[in-house]
């Protein structure tokens, strides 16, 4: 069906921070399959753990124990300090469970009708649920009647929270991502988690962090909360968690960890013994070559570069970013960068309408680094100057 607009490359093989295309033409990545392969392409751990997987069980289902399943959980949970894990295939599929999981503790709880407070400009999937969730009217459009039950404030609004805090006691949960990607990398006040957390706790509602595209290292922690030094009651996972092969995960602790009970929910691919050979390899890489710090690194690197040939170019309202997740906001809509950064030999994203995204996997060197911060700059000057009006007031044809 015609859901992309696809861009005219199709890539044969991949190594490292590179793509080749069918041509045989390189590319730079700074896009990690859209923020999905952390540790680059074809990195022999997660070659093997699938080669050796593949070699000898796929999947049985989750009628059956799943060892590999077992460890992954556990790895996960001790790395988050939560106690319980619900295993999907996407996040989409991550953040329908941490909505059910909310909804069935409310009924337990008496509450009839719960409402999950969610944010203007979040993304959560594009289920009927998650979609719902999100707040983007033109993902939700023709997709009518949506779900009810959400309760929609401006990212980053304390007072907005209260005042919904005030006028809803229906509410059981905030949904809310620690950055907004799809928004446009979008950083709230360094307190703003805590000070949801502390609501949280005085209203007694669940804290559920979507860490779908912020997660597994890429913003210099292994989650992105743990900048804030909050702790969720719900976090979901997916995106970087197996490089590629489709897994997501939805953790809970204290009593959200206790709602889920045999047929309440499940899958019949999620957490299968293929998927969770694959994040293992990529939670033992990421520990072992020390990747998360050296995101955070690699992100002032980045982020120092750009803003030294971009700042103070008109046209360019803000250069942002934490560690491996980084946004260039323009002036005006800029999605043509795409296929232009493209014919340039490298990937990026538009999001937003007007932020050039970047997420480069967490194993680039400081040449790549470099190679971005160039290609990039160079990409954004000449389309402003491009775009710029002439002294006469006409553009350059």
């Amino acid at each position: 069906m015609a859901t992309y607009n696809r861009l005219p490359v199709a890539f044969a093989r991949g190594e490292g921070a590179w793509l080749w295309d069918q041509d045989g033409r390189r590319y730079l990545d700074a896009l990690a399959g859209i923020a999905v392969c952390g540790l680059g392409h074809a990195h022999p751990a997660v070659r093997d753990a699938l080669c050796d997987q593949a070699a000898t069980l796929l999947h049985t289902s989750n009628l059956y124990q799943v060892p590999h399943q077992t460890e992954l959980g556990a790895r996960l949970c001790g790395a988050a300090g939560m106690e319980r894990v619900f295993f999907g295939n996407s996040g989409a599929e991550a953040n329908e469970a941490a909505i059910k999981l909310a909804r069935l503790h409310a009924h337990r709880r008496g509450i009839q009708n719960p409402a999950i407070l969610v944010m203007e400009n979040a993304f959560h999937g594009r289920t009927l649920a998650t979609l719902t969730a999100t707040g983007n009217r033109k993902a939700q459009a023709g997709f009518e009647p949506l779900v009810q039950g959400f309760v929609r404030v401006p990212y980053n609004a304390i007072d907005a929270v209260e005042t919904a805090a005030e006028n809803r006691p229906n509410i059981v949960a905030v949904l809310v991502e620690p950055i907004q990607g799809e928004g446009g990398i979008l950083i709230p006040d360094e307190d703003y988690l805590q000070r949801l957390r502390l609501l949280c706790d005085h209203h007694d509602w669940l804290l559920m962090i979507d860490e779908i595209q912020t997660g597994m290292g890429r913003t210099g922690r292994l989650f992105a909360h743990q900048w804030s030094g909050v702790k969720p009651d719900v976090m979901t996972l997916a995106k970087g968690l197996a490089n590629g092969v489709p897994i997501g995960a939805c953790l809970a602790s204290g009593a959200a960890a206790e709602v889920l009970g045999p047929g309440s929910h499940g899958s019949t691919f999620g957490g299968n013994p293929l998927a969770c050979r694959a994040a293992l390899s990529v939670l033992d890489t990421l520990e072992r070559q020390h990747l998360p710090e050296r995101a955070a690194v690699l992100g002032d690197r980045l982020i120092d570069g750009l803003r030294t040939r971009l700042n103070g170019v008109a046209g360019v309202v803000d250069i942002r970013g934490r560690g491996l997740m980084i946004g260039l906001e323009l002036d005006r809509p800029c999605a043509e960068l795409v296929a232009r950064a493209l014919e340039q030999g490298f990937l990026i994203n538009v999001t937003a309408g007007s932020v050039v995204r970047l997420l480069p996997p967490l194993i680039l060197d400081d040449e790549q680094a470099t190679q971005i911060v160039e290609a990039v700059s160079e990409l954004i000057l000449t389309f402003l100057n491009a775009d710029a009006p002439a002294a006469d007031g006409r553009r350059p044809s």
